[in-house]
């Protein structure tokens, strides 16, 4: 299919051919009629990507705070490439479409195959040919309701929240500064309300379009006086600001037009200093509008389906999506007049040339368009004939293609002597596209099971979220693939034991999991380094993991298994490993989560066969400078220091010897790659299966024993 890409390192739009997206639990795939080109958001994305990295850090000097922290912890070469995948990567553009149902995913009832809908959600409704939309983010579409019109359902539910932040009511004068397209559906919605509503712009073509809609509208430089006359010298009740401007003229032009005490929403982006004088005497309320209602930027809500009770919460931006659609069908808001460009999607890129002014021409509304063809349905897949084929030992299928497989993972089997990368699968199509161009894939698809099912591949990487592991494990070594999956293994009992018992029944493939801190260099001779004891060891393994927000996927124990089964397996793993058994018991405590915090400062002990023990200190209080993580090891005589994987300091009688990574930080990705060419080659596991199985029972272990407050045996 054909999508609009933005390159956010060379600031190109391009229109490239991407794998049509597959529709997961709660979303639906659209074929797209018409997309609406939105003037100030994507305007905005254009004109960053196209700025130098100067620019960029100048615009942004939050992220390179973020950039400079990370190169302390992590080491410069480390960080200038994560920082560079990070420019690389194409962004999906619009937010705002119109089309048909073609497939549901689960849990999608009240929706059916032919059903015409409004989308709306940056991410989702793209300009694309086909897209996946959340059920919570789509609205039925009456069919005397054309495409065209629907697709500015999205632009008319921003202006319907910032709208109804405003609290008018029957009667009141709400003055509109901004008139742009935002603007003129603001106009129209206040009018349909039983408001009497002013604009005011500063291009008179845009007050003369206001006006033949028979709308009031002035020049910016007459609105003091011309909005005293219109209400008589009292003042507007409201102001709704939808004006796309760094100034803060918009502001303060808001505080001289309100009457005292008055509501004033900025729904577009402007200046934001105040001045205080008018604001303070007026006791002026402001709020700067997000979006189009309750609901966005809340993934259980956009992403997982669940609705906010209509009972507490009347107009979430799902509801506000169908009053506009509606607003749209009976004609009390009209749009079919503000279309001003239409482009078709192959070219797109045109587009993008009319709103940010390298085309000097006038422009209100910019509508892309798609012809009227067969359905291609999910899975289809994108070629890429320049890759070439060779006879090599690891015959390579991924599927997930998200930031960590693009940064981290696929470089490391990129430098891999003896793996072909066949072919690359994610959910969405795009990252997948991408990937595969940038480390020379054969093929893109958005089906997981072309990978597995594909007979071209031997073995599949396994890089998706962490509800998804198991079961694509299962399904990988039922095909006879040999499996490589990121941590963890599964995120609760029931789906290891699956894998278990798959494991019993396989006889040719292998499992190896993505464990790689024990295959970093100073890893294996921190390990040597105790080769010879006869003594159990102390092992300390402190991790600064940082904050991350309550409503990362992470956190959630269906999709991410939580921080400690998610991300602590890693931890488990590298004491087992140094130990050389798995773990026999675990007590675990955790710091009040007041909160802010979720099971994630945690101190964990576990004991072993041999009487060694391992605490493994996790802890998301921390602050984010200081380096990541540090072990520390003592035992027969001997004491040894790994400070985050960039140094090692190992001391016996006396003698200190320090080794240095001199590229920075080696987390040990190559060497794990290097493993599992070798497990292919030689039939023998990296890692033997009762210490996947053993840590992962250990991390589930840790989580019974913090929520009991009791020791708990490892079975």
């Amino acid at each position: 299919m054909k999508q609009l890409l933005q390159n956010l390192k060379t600031g190109q739009a391009i229109v490239e051919e991407v794998p049509v997206p597959s529709p997961r639990k709660d979303m639906a795939l659209i074929k797209t009629s018409a997309s609406l080109v939105s003037a100030g958001t994507e305007r905005m994305v254009v004109e960053f990507s196209e700025k130098t990295l100067v620019g960029k850090a100048r615009s942004r000097p939050d992220l390179v705070k973020q950039v400079i922290d990370k190169a302390f912890r992590e080491g410069l070469l480390n960080t200038a490439q994560a920082a560079f995948n990070k420019l690389d990567e194409p962004m999906a553009l619009g937010y705002s479409s119109a089309g048909t149902i073609i497939e549901l995913g689960e849990n999608m009832d009240g929706f059916h195959v032919g059903q015409r809908v409004a989308c709306a959600g940056g991410g989702y409704a793209s300009h694309a040919e086909y897209a996946v939309v959340p059920r919570n983010l789509l609205a039925p579409i009456p069919d005397h309701l054309d495409f065209e019109s629907a697709a500015f359902a999205t632009l008319g539910a921003i202006a319907l929240h910032g709208f109804r932040l405003a609290e008018p009511k029957l009667g009141e004068t709400v003055a509109v500064i901004g008139i742009g397209l935002l603007g003129l559906i603001t106009m129209q919605l206040a009018a349909a309300a039983g408001c009497r509503v002013i604009g005011i712009d500063v291009d008179p073509k845009r007050v003369a379009l206001a006006e033949s809609f028979g709308l009031s509208a002035c020049f910016r430089t007459q609105a003091e006086d011309s909005v005293q006359a219109f209400t008589v010298n009292r003042g507007a009740d409201s102001v709704v600001i939808c004006a796309d401007t760094p100034s803060n003229d918009p502001v303060t032009l808001a505080g001289s037009i309100a009457r005292d005490r008055a509501n004033i929403v900025a729904t577009g982006a402007v200046g934001l200093e105040f001045p205080r004088k008018i604001y303070f005497e007026k006791e002026l309320s402001f709020i700067n509008s997000r979006s189009y209602g309750p609901g966005r930027y809340d993934p259980l809500y956009e992403e997982g389906g669940i609705d906010y009770p209509i009972g507490f919460i009347r107009w979430t931006e799902g509801r506000n999506l169908e009053a506009v659609v509606e607003l749209l069908a009976s004609g009390k808001l009209k749009v079919e007049s503000l279309i001003t460009h239409r482009f078709p999607i192959a070219d797109a890129a045109e587009a993008y040339d009319v709103i940010t002014g390298k085309q000097e021409e006038p422009f209100i509304g910019v509508v892309l368009t798609y012809q009227e063809a067969g359905n291609q349905g999910a899975g289809t897949r994108v070629e890429f004939p320049s890759a070439t084929s060779h006879a090599s030992l690891v015959k390579l299928g991924v599927i997930g293609a998200g930031l960590y497989a693009n940064a981290t993972l696929l470089p490391a089997i990129k430098k891999a002597d003896n793996m072909e990368l066949v072919g690359i699968a994610s959910a969405g199509g795009l990252k997948a596209q991408h990937s595969a161009k940038k480390f020379g894939f054969r093929y893109a698809t958005s089906s997981a099971d072309e990978i597995i099912n594909d007979e071209n591949v031997n073995t599949v990487a396994i890089l998706t979220r962490h509800d998804t592991h198991a079961d694509l494990v299962v399904q990988a070594l039922q095909a006879g693939k040999n499996v490589f999956v990121e941590k963890p293994l599964a995120v609760d009992s029931e789906q290891l034991s699956v894998i278990s018992d798959q494991l019993r029944n396989t006889q040719h493939a292998i499992l190896t999991v993505g464990f790689n801190r024990r295959f970093a260099p100073l890893a294996r001779q921190l390990s040597a380094f105790y080769s010879d004891r006869v003594e159990p060891l102390h092992i300390h393994y402190r991790i600064n993991a940082g904050y991350i927000p309550l409503k990362h996927w992470l956190h959630d124990p269906e999709q991410g298994g939580g921080r400690i089964i998610g991300e602590g397996c890693h931890f488990i793993d590298f004491v087992t490993f140094l130990v050389g058994e798995s773990p026999i018991s675990v007590s675990a405590y955790a710091l009040p989560d007041n909160g802010k915090y979720r099971e994630d400062n945690v101190s964990m002990t576990f004991t072993f066969p041999d009487g060694s023990i391992g605490v493994v200190d996790y802890l998301a209080n921390g602050d984010k400078s200081v380096p990541k993580e540090r072990v520390e090891v003592f035992g027969g005589g001997k004491v040894a220091t790994l400070n985050d994987y960039r140094s090692l300091e190992m001391v016996h009688n006396g003698k200190r010897k320090t080794i240095k990574n001199r590229l920075g930080q080696d987390k040990g990705w190559k060497d794990e790659m290097l493993a599992l060419e070798n497990a292919v080659k030689t039939s023998e596991v990296p890692i033997p299966y009762e210490r996947l199985i053993g840590v992962t029972k250990a991390s589930f272990a840790a989580v019974k024993s913090l929520r009991s407050g009791k020791k708990v045996e490892i079975k």
